[in-house]
């Protein structure tokens, strides 16, 4: 349906873009773009060492265990909580 892009096309989308956003707000998306990709990048992983931390580990948590945070990323000022799922149940 739509032919290969070509250098002419990539130029022209980059125009409207810059049209569209503005030159001064374009490195203000980049960057919280980037800062986006490495906090998914970072719950991600999290996830999957919970997972297999979860196959061996207790299914109560100890009580004396201080709630997780998820740690400021570079140019951010506060880490925020994180709200642990109350439900135990296992997924076949």
């Amino acid at each position: 349906m739509f032919g290969r892009l070509g250098a002419p096309e990539i130029i022209l989308i980059l125009v409207v873009i810059v049209l569209l956003f503005g030159a001064k707000k374009l490195p203000d998306m980049a960057r919280s773009l980037g800062k986006s990709a490495r906090i998914l990048k970072s719950e991600a992983k999290a996830m999957r060492s919970e997972g297999q931390d979860n196959a061996s580990a207790p299914a109560d948590p100890p009580a004396d265990q201080a709630p997780r945070t998820i740690k400021a990323a570079p140019g951010d000022v506060t880490s925020r909580p994180v709200n642990e799922p109350t439900d135990r149940t296992t997924q076949r």
